[in-house]
């Protein structure tokens, strides 16, 4: 049986990078797993009725994507630049060598959002080949509202290379991002159920289907 491990900064990027991938693995009979490196806690500047909040948003998107186990880090969210970049290294370590993951998706290092260029240093660190042989592949996925708004001169773009069909899996997906209330807003605000759709049918246009998610391939062992 095969585990896919999704490593996400905040809450709702597994959601949109890949939530019709997820959903799709759970269906072919993988086991998925959740490693969420942010949180929301009060050292941090959250209140309890957010932290609350999201703690319930997060265990309703357990619930729907029937994840096999969950793991929070609970780091500061856009502040990861701040902390020793090996002490993120070794929290996503840690839970690669526990899953063992056969596919692991990442967000894309050139996102507007720091927290996700050094969430992809630390995870590049923590699944070398030599290290951590049972992972097989390894995909970046595009983060609508951070990806399309990385600006870096010396990024070429998110350029994928593979795509997947999630026709099926499409309405199931925007309903998940539905459940972080403080993430999603009305179009032309790009979390939006629209924007979603939208991105969604131009995948599926570029791949010969309805709606598909697409990746930049990063590594594959065969």
């Amino acid at each position: 049986m095969k585990h896919i491990l999704v490593i996400a900064p905040h809450a709702d990027d597994e959601t949109l990078g890949c939530g019709g991938a997820l959903l799709r693995h759970r269906a072919e009979g993988c086991n998925v797993h959740w490693l969420l490196i942010t949180g929301m806690t009060t050292k941090a500047g959250f209140n309890s009725e957010q932290i609350l909040k999201r703690q319930e948003e997060i265990a309703l998107a357990v619930t729907q994507y029937d994840f096999e186990t969950v793991h929070q880090l609970n780091f500061p969210p856009a502040a990861l630049e701040t902390l020793p970049i090996g002490k993120v290294i070794s929290g996503i370590a840690n839970v690669v060598n526990l899953i063992k993951p056969d596919t692991v998706y990442v967000p894309y290092r050139n996102d507007a959002h720091s927290d996700h260029e050094v969430v992809f240093d630390a995870a590049m660190s923590a699944t070398k080949s030599f290290r951590y042989p049972f992972i097989k592949r390894i995909l970046a996925y595009e983060t609508i509202s951070e990806t399309d708004f990385g600006m870096k001169p010396e990024d070429g773009g998110f350029r994928p290379n593979v795509y997947l069909d999630i026709t099926p899996y499409l309405n199931k997906k925007l309903d998940i991002l539905d459940v972080f209330e403080s993430e999603v807003g009305e179009f032309p605000f790009p979390r939006s159920r629209k924007a979603l759709e939208a991105l969604a049918a131009l995948r599926g246009v570029q791949s010969n289907c309805n709606a598909a998610e697409a990746f930049m391939l990063l590594k594959e062992i065969l």
